[in-house]
């Protein structure tokens, strides 16, 4: 059963990086005199990410708090590699 929460935290870390993405993606199309600007698509990335994340973590404090740690660190660890291989396949495409 830990297996399990730690591999749904895991999803969760991945699904987790996808506004990151977002964000980056729409900074990238941002024009100089946008309203919506390079820093406010990043930071509303970031913030969407971490939402996303600490809903995850509170909803499993409160419906499994036996599996709270294998699944934040499942969670924490889907983020970083997410983020890893993501940095690594843009360095590589170039």
């Amino acid at each position: 059963m830990v297996f399990v929460a730690a591999l749904v935290g895991i999803a969760l870390g991945v699904a987790g990086f996808a506004p990151l993405i977002f964000g980056m993606n729409k900074a990238r199309m941002a024009s100089p005199t946008s309203n919506f600007g390079h820093a406010a698509s990043l930071l509303l990335g970031v913030l969407l990410s971490f939402v996303l994340l600490a809903v995850g973590v509170v909803l499993c404090v409160l419906l499994a708090r036996d599996f709270v740690v294998p699944f934040a660190v499942g969670a924490a660890g889907g983020l970083i590699v997410s983020a890893v291989v993501f940095g690594i396949s843009k360095n590589l495409r170039k």
